[in-house]
């Protein structure tokens, strides 16, 4: 099938010159890397109908009007009800969003066959302002710490101010036992540098430090997926890292973009695939994590 991109010359990104048609390319190009990460979860949809100079619009529910070979999902609301959602399960899809002016979709952290089952654990780490060292640092530490309990890591640039930390999990638990796990990994990782990294919610308590942010780890949480692109000047992209990729001086958030990732895929670039391969359960971790938070403590 072939997607007709309306108005294809429309510039999303006026500073760049990056219209409708070069963000269609450019998911068309990356979506076999990307749609492993993103298939069969429902999305929420950030539109810009006017740019990113305009105001976006976020949207969850699927309108009537997209055309039925879209794949949906009917999921419940916590307040109550349900909503449908859009999936992204194949390139005309992604074409298709672009088509409604959605640079961004972000996804949950659970698959729509089981809503209340994540198959992945995130830590958002975003930095204080001019500090990136310390999302660097704050990756690492989680790292360690998810090591030792025998968990597999995996790090991304989110394409904003700082990285995630991806844990994938083989959805035998459910979102509360999955936060309060990644709450106790946070917590070890503060309390082992206190100075640097926090779990303090509250913005005037955190004293320069990085919030160790574990709250996307809830039902109907979404983060933005890998090879996602972000309305921001330069059009920069979730762009999933190698670790030692971190120990690069010139790493910064925004380092890749639409017009640079694809060339990263091209050369074989692609630190993140097979990672559903080595989903993990929570039970053997939980265990081992209790033992060393007694040995911290």
């Amino acid at each position: 099938m072939t997607i007709k991109v309306g108005k294809p010359g429309k510039l999303l990104f006026p500073d760049d010159g990056i219209t409708k048609a070069d963000l269609a390319g450019y998911y068309s190009a990356v979506a076999k890397a990307m749609l492993p990460h993103v298939r069969d979860r429902p999305i929420m949809m950030q539109r810009y109908p006017d740019g990113i100079g305009g105001e976006p619009i976020v949207q969850q529910r699927a309108p009537d009007y997209f055309p039925p070979w879209i794949k949906r999902a009917k999921v419940k609301r916590q307040a109550g009800g349900t909503v449908t959602h859009a999936l992204i399960n194949n390139e005309d899809t992604l074409v298709f969003l672009v088509d409604q002016a959605c640079i961004t979709p972000h996804v949950w952290l659970s698959r729509a066959d089981k809503p209340e089952r994540p198959d992945q654990m995130i830590f958002d780490l975003d930095p204080p302002a001019g500090k990136f060292a310390l999302a660097r640092d704050a990756a690492r530490a989680v790292r360690e710490v998810l090591d030792r309990v025998g968990l597999p890591a995996f790090v991304k640039t989110t394409g904003g101010k700082g990285l995630h930390v991806h844990v994938p999990l083989d959805r035998r638990a459910g979102f509360d036992e999955v936060r309060a796990f990644a709450r106790e990994v946070a917590e070890i990782v503060a309390r082992k540098s206190p100075q640097r990294f926090t779990t303090e919610q509250r913005k005037p308590k955190r004293r320069g430090r990085l919030y160790l942010d574990i709250m996307r780890n809830g039902y109907a949480q979404t983060a933005v997926p890998p090879y996602a692109v972000r309305g921001r000047k330069g059009a920069p992209v979730a762009t999933p890292l190698a670790w030692e990729e971190l120990d690069d001086a010139r790493l910064k958030p925004e380092r890749f973009t639409l017009k640079t990732v694809q060339r990263r895929l091209a050369a074989g670039t692609d630190p993140w695939r097979g990672l559903a391969r080595q989903a993990c359960a929570l039970g053997p971790a939980r265990r081992r994590l209790q033992t060393l938070e007694a040995n911290i403590s």
